[in-house]
């Protein structure tokens, strides 16, 4: 088995975000096995932690999506990290598993548009090998979305491929293919130093939509009606390799490595990211707990939140990232007291008991931490619910709960419950931690 791997030393870059035009400190340093890849925003007080991970993504408001859009970005509302891909490309094929980044803006530095520079950094900072086994789900199931003319398909596989096609409407880029078995050189010499790139004729457009404000000819390929303006490729086919950096990149949001065949027809950022979200699922459904995680059963939990029956909707913790994440399963049974009296006739697990069991498991994140053991959680507010399918009796419920924002007195925590792999509630709450 693989072992998990960090940096061995920090690291700082500085440079512009491509979108915004913000200039930004990044800054790499090692973290503990098991912590995953984590975005700190120090210009903020306290600073906030946004784990890379597809429940973190951003959702732009219907009314601004387009000034958020051709990226992949993380956070809230409040707080964002905008443009991750580059970065995680890099993380993903050089096999990073734990690493906490400082940000002191809201977007990850452009620098020349590809990924070299980033891998440069990683190399001068070195990877170390830690103690702990490297999970990688290897994909069980066929997986295929179709958005109009683009479609992404993932089929099993013993190693990471892909095979990407790319057909722009413009007649300089020409309809373009490769496929390529992604590994540590692979990525470095043929993927890497593919750079962004966008049409002449979109280029005001989209500056005029807020995009592309730090975008130049250096690190910004621009297609013109004759050639590429004031920049040379680095490879024929720069254009496609570009795009499968974006799609390694926005698939390792997956929250893991894969295997599996990825075969791409004129992918984005939309779809690609909701074919993390597919792996993500398929990882829920049929891999289950992996030996890396916690198990705490009842009477474990007992000992960190105060809930008792009949008001403890939580059977067991499969996952514990204490301040962090954790996962627990609630096995819905037609003897819990609620069904005697919600829709008897049909029994409907209640929509507000599926918010309080999430926050019970939000409860136990918290409060395991050795700083606010003993203290309780008290609902300050809770928005963005939504109820996707009903919970019955026999179902058994999964719920997963990230921070998003930590404070000393409060906590800010997305939630979402699933039953066979696919979302049936999520909600955002807050809560304040107060002494017991």
């Amino acid at each position: 088995m693989e072992k998990q791997k960090t940096i061995l030393r920090t690291v700082t870059l500085k440079g512009v975000g491509i979108h915004t035009g913000n200039k930004v400190n990044i800054t790499f340093k090692p973290a503990a096995a098991d912590s995953g890849i984590t975005f700190i925003r120090t210009d903020i007080s306290p600073a906030p932690k946004i784990k890379a991970h597809v429940r973190a993504l951003f959702s732009a408001p219907l009314d601004s999506i387009s000034k958020f859009s051709r990226r992949s970005s993380i956070g809230s509302s409040d707080v964002q990290v905008q443009t991750v891909e580059h970065l995680m490309a890099t993380l993903s094929s050089l096999g990073i598993d734990n690493i906490d980044v400082e940000i002191d803006s809201n977007e990850v530095c452009g620098l020349d548009g590809s990924a070299l520079n980033f891998v440069e950094a990683i190399e001068k900072a070195g990877i170390q090998e830690q103690e702990k086994e490297r999970y990688c789900f290897s994909v069980k199931e066929p997986i295929c979305i179709q958005e109009g003319a683009s479609s992404i398909t993932i089929l099993p596989d013993r190693e990471f491929k892909i095979s990407y096609t790319l057909d722009y409407n413009h007649p300089l880029i020409e309809a373009q293919f490769l496929e390529i078995a992604v590994n540590p050189k692979s990525f470095k010499t043929e993927i890497s130093p593919a750079r962004t790139f966008c049409l002449e004729s979109e280029a005001r457009q989209l500056q005029d939509q807020g995009l592309g404000l730090g975008a130049n000819y250096e690190n910004t390929l621009v297609v013109g009606d004759h050639g590429v303006v004031k920049n040379k490729l680095r490879f024929k086919n720069e254009f496609v390799r570009h795009k499968i950096l974006d799609l390694i990149g926005d698939l390792y949001l997956a929250g893991c490595p894969i295997k599996g065949h990825v075969i791409a027809l004129r992918s984005g950022h939309s779809l690609n990211l909701k074919v993390a979200q597919k792996i993500y699922e398929q990882r829920i459904k049929t891999q289950g707990v992996n030996s890396m995680d916690t198990n705490l059963d009842i009477n474990e939990i007992m000992k960190i939140i105060p809930h008792r029956e009949p008001f403890l909707f939580v059977d067991r913790i499969t996952h514990l990232e204490k301040g962090r994440r954790a996962v627990g399963v609630k096995n819905v049974t037609i003897n819990d007291y609620f069904f005697k009296g919600h829709f008897p006739g049909r029994p409907v697990m209640p929509g507000v008991i599926i918010v309080e069991a999430m926050a019970q498991v939000g409860g136990v994140m918290m409060l395991a931490s050795e700083e606010n053991k003993g203290k309780l959680a008290f609902f300050l507010s809770i928005d963005n619910v939504k109820f996707r399918k009903p919970v019955v009796p026999g179902d058994q419920l999964v719920l997963e709960v990230e921070a998003i924002k930590v404070k000393s007195k409060t906590a800010q925590v997305s939630g979402r419950a699933l039953v066979g792999g696919k979302v049936v509630a999520e909600a955002d709450f807050v809560c304040a931690l107060v002494n017991g």
